[in-house]
């Protein structure tokens, strides 16, 4: 007599439970992803700013923006037309490696480089060789991570973000290192955190995770997932970001606005302080995610917090209030994007196209940095800064309803 489909569910569900991946693996993934990280951080927010500044005088903003613009489309399609190929040729491993030297070749390709068209162009293809290393990553974790451990993930991929801001100020102190040998610099780093997942990773293997089971299994998930879990963890992820785009880029005018003694670098450490404190908290959410089998919890507290931070910045009349706020806001942020990055993981409906089903979460990193000039540019110089904090907070707020509503069966 065959067992009960429910008796069935309860082997598999026990099953599932006892799956463990090694510390080994989640600590190289997590070195990894920072290595991802450091790909991008300084270069972006530092040496690229820097170089078209020198080329290109005054017209250095217009440049910054059509290069943030297209790059942003060409990192969109190419986390998704790389996630996707991965899919089909059931590897992750060759994909980040080919991803990892064509991407750290162009970034050094890029110092010497005197045109901006020219520019232009080798920032595009170095997001698309970018995003042939960080979609397939992205993807790998949910082929090699379990859920019971996707919280211990997220806890762990909250260091990245201090990571590569750590070696964004390293490779820029003085005496360091100078001009081209910056790009040098951080191309190293990043084989150095990224290599060694390429070259020791021997993840243990679960089946259930790389292949859909029977066929009305199959269909219930896809149905369950499209009608709920996915489009709430894709629009709760948006507005979320959103408001980190637009801290990111305007949080020293707002301090200056405030207060004219605010230096560049009290924000960065200001900026520095957030990033470390989220790391433990978020480590210790994530362990409680896992242990107790809520793995929303912790994505509606954060957003909670954020929606509280992001209303006392804009009742703030003094940097004291401000910087309250704002931190109540970074660290919450934080914690969320880290924690939300490892379980979106397992609502994704069918296995074989998970890295393509990343890649369509993944606009929602790249969306933002294209809503967000536009929409700044249309509220501060009218209606100042708290104007657009308030904006954020309801933003904030729709991301706290859509994740406190969701039933539990979405992720279970």
């Amino acid at each position: 007599m065959l067992p009960s489909r429910s008796a069935q569910n309860r082997v598999a569900d026990s099953s599932d439970k006892l799956e463990r991946q090694s510390n080994l693996f989640l600590l190289l993934y997590a070195a990894a992803w920072a290595g991802g990280v450091i790909a991008y951080v300084p270069f972006l927010t530092v040496l690229l700013p820097a170089r078209v500044a020198d080329i290109a005088g005054e017209a250095a903003v217009d440049w910054l923006a059509l290069i943030a613009f297209v790059g942003a489309i060409a990192a969109s399609l190419g986390n998704i037309g790389f996630g996707w190929l991965s899919d089909i040729a059931r590897t992750r491993r060759s994909f980040v490696a080919l991803g990892l030297l064509l991407s750290c070749l162009l970034l050094v390709f890029s110092g010497p480089v005197e045109q901006l068209s020219t520019l232009l162009i080798v920032i595009a293809l170095w997001q698309l060789s970018l995003n042939m290393m960080l979609g397939p990553l992205g993807a790998w974790a949910g082929d090699c991570v379990p859920d019971n451990q996707k919280g211990q993930l997220g806890g762990l991929l909250s260091v990245a973000p201090a990571i590569g801001a750590s070696v964004g100020m390293f490779v820029t102190f003085p005496g360091i290192a100078a001009g081209e040998a910056r790009l040098w610099l951080v191309a190293t780093i990043v084989v150095l955190f990224v290599l060694p997942i390429l070259v020791v990773a021997k993840p243990g293997r679960f089946p259930r995770k790389m292949h859909s089971g029977a066929k009305d299994q199959l269909n219930n998930n896809i149905k369950r997932s499209i009608s709920g879990a996915v489009p709430r963890m894709w629009f709760a992820r948006l507005f979320i970001q959103i408001a980190e785009a637009a801290l990111f880029a305007y949080v020293l005018l707002w301090f200056r606005s405030l207060s004219e003694t605010v230096s560049d670098n009290y924000t960065a450490t200001v900026l520095g302080f957030v990033l470390i404190a989220g790391i433990p908290l978020a480590m210790v959410a994530g362990r409680w995610t896992d242990k107790n089998d809520r793995p929303i919890a912790p994505l509606t507290a954060g957003a909670a917090v954020v929606v509280v931070g992001l209303m006392l910045m804009a009742l703030a009349d003094n940097l004291t209030l401000a910087l309250f706020g704002y931190i109540a806001f970074g660290v919450a942020g934080t914690i969320f994007l880290s924690l939300h990055t490892a379980q979106t993981l397992r609502v994704l409906p069918r296995p074989e196209t998970r890295g393509r089903d990343l890649g369509i979460f993944n606009l929602t990193n790249t969306v933002p940095s294209l809503i967000m000039p536009w929409l700044a540019m249309a509220i501060v110089p009218i209606f100042g800064f708290s104007a657009l904090f308030m904006l954020l907070a309801v933003l904030a707020a729709l991301a706290f309803l859509i994740l406190v509503t969701m039933p539990r069966k979405f992720v279970a």
